[in-house]
């Protein structure tokens, strides 16, 4: 199976609603790994790697999210595959992953 990696960017009401909790949790049962946070404008962002048809389950549950969501839309940019994530994070919205080390 061919491994991928997508960020995206998640907009709507995703912030007080247990987005990224729900997120993580459909995350770990896909098998995928990866991190996700809150961002100052309202946004959420994550990055998740794993198997193709793993990461795309979690993105199209992602366009839903938890019962209290309302998402407006889902950015997704394709990244090169790395493979350094290990497991999956929920971040503070100052926190950054150094991708580079």
């Amino acid at each position: 199976m061919k491994k991928i990696r997508s960020h995206i960017f998640v907009e709507g009401k995703v912030q007080g609603v247990s987005y990224r909790a729900a997120t993580k949790r459909i995350a770990l049962k896909s098998n995928v790994v990866g991190w996700i946070k809150n961002l100052p404008d309202g946004r959420v962002e994550a990055v998740f790697e794993g198997d193709e048809d793993d990461v795309q389950d979690v993105i199209a549950w992602c366009r839903k999210g938890p019962d209290r969501s309302g998402v407006n839309g889902v950015v997704i940019y394709d990244e090169p595959f790395v493979g350094e994530l290990e497991e999956f994070s929920i971040l503070l919205h100052d926190e950054t992953i150094d991708e580079c080390a």
